[in-house]
């Protein structure tokens, strides 16, 4: 198994520098030397034998469980390398298997009413103080906006919630839908900056629970949070936004989706979707990530989404991509959460800590060696509701800008929350 782990790594590692260590005392090297050296050990002959059946899988795991340990290096450097050499050197079989995951990841994302509550119920109803440890104090779960260079995570999640409620064109009185709310940050903040009437509707009782308990110490005129499928939610509103829910709708579900938006959008309403996107076409999602972090998630590409839109019957007003800027959230999420490590492993255990690093890097490193970026697409039921150039967010936001210096800091809870 040896031979056949050092032929496929020194043949899919061209750049970098990685040695390997096996379980039998062989020790090879991969890549041309540059870059930062980075040493993998595979503790057990399992950890070779199920890394080369089935490695989109199981590599993930063998760190999870300890089967793969970084002697030198990151887990974050290790995956940045594989990443910008992706398909090298795979086994076919491996190749095979990512072909049949792709033929059935419709399946895998049918996420009818009750599928989709147990899939948000996996990740976001985690002890709230996991997230407490690496997010900001407003607990933005979704790519921060850096508009300009040396933003800390606070500002630039600021300037996420500041460039979106831009592209909204809130006046006051607007009734908006806040499809996926999360702990409903955004939803306070656009209440805050324009006296909208904002309902949020989230699948988590975790996040619900949050988001309540935040208006009970700090109270927010004219927000309301709802655990409810967006399906179920009855309109209209002028404003609708979604930020970081669309990847959690499935493809075969996109239709259905815009439908219901077109339905609950009145005729001169406007709606903001923000998402994770693919630059390079359809694909599947990491068999990992679906089975360990986001089950029946997927990362739709432009092309799969736009169709969908269209048959709704909506309009497309304008399309921003976001590309570095998860990077580097996920970077900042990912060195907070490793600064308070210990927290973690109090929280869950060592296993799971490995699991949280092995995703924020994977993560990180996808929006920086692959073709991963953010979208916002803007979008309304007809034409001129929009104005035609872009210049109408950039005094927005400095209308928003001086109304902030009136808001509360929001209060990072750890414990009993």
């Amino acid at each position: 198994m040896d031979r056949v782990l050092r032929y496929f790594l020194t043949t899919g590692i061209r750049h970098g520098s990685v040695t390997v260590a096996t379980p039998d005392g062989a020790v090879f090297v991969c890549g041309d030397g540059s870059g930062v050296p980075i040493k993998v050990r595979f503790v057990t002959r399992s950890a070779v034998r199920r890394v080369l059946l089935d490695p989109e899988l199981t590599f993930g795991e063998l760190y999870m469980d300890g089967e793969v340990r970084l002697e030198q290096g990151s887990i974050a450097d290790l995956i940045a390398v594989l990443l910008e050499q992706p398909g090298a050197g795979t086994p076919q079989w491996a190749r095979l298997q990512a072909a049949l995951r792709s033929l059935a990841r419709r399946v895998r994302q049918f996420n009818p009413r009750g599928r989709a509550l147990r899939n948000v119920a996996h990740h976001y109803d985690l002890d709230g103080r996991l997230y407490a440890l690496f997010l900001d104090a407003d607990r933005q779960y979704s790519c921060a906006y850096f508009d300009k260079p040396g933003l800390s995570l606070e500002e630039a999640q600021l300037a996420k919630k500041r460039h979106i409620a831009a592209k909204l064109l809130l006046e006051q009185n607007h009734s908006i839908l806040d499809i996926g709310s999360g702990w409903g940050g955004l939803a306070r903040y656009l209440s805050d900056v324009s006296s909208c009437r904002v309902t949020g509707v989230t699948l988590s009782t975790e996040q619900l629970r949050y988001a309540h308990n935040r208006l009970s110490e700090n109270p927010s005129p004219g927000v309301e949070f709802r655990l409810q499928d967006y399906r179920d939610v009855k309109g209209p509103f002028n404003r609708i936004v979604s930020v970081g829910m669309f990847e959690h709708v499935g493809v075969g579900h996109y239709d259905a989706f815009f439908r219901r938006c077109a339905e609950l959008l009145t005729d001169d309403g406007v709606m903001l979707l923000h998402s994770i996107g693919r630059s390079e076409g359809p694909s599947s999602t990491s068999p990992w990530m679906e089975k360990y972090i986001f089950p029946g998630g997927y990362i739709p590409a432009l092309s799969e989404v736009l169709p969908a839109i269209e048959r709704a019957g909506l309009l497309v007003n304008d399309i921003e991509i976001l590309r570095l800027h998860y990077a580097e959230t996920l970077k900042m999420w990912r060195e907070r959460f490793l600064a308070r490590k210990e927290d973690a492993e109090r929280l869950y255990d060592e296993r799971f800590v490995r699991m949280w690093e092995f995703y924020l890097a994977a993560a990180e490193m996808s929006f920086r060696k692959q073709a991963m970026m953010n979208f916002q697409i803007q979008i309304t039921k007809r034409q001129g509701v929009v104005p035609m150039t872009r210049h109408y967010i950039i005094e927005a936001e400095e209308r928003m800008r001086l109304v902030e210096s009136r808001f509360k800091e929001p209060k990072l809870q750890l414990a009993g929350e």
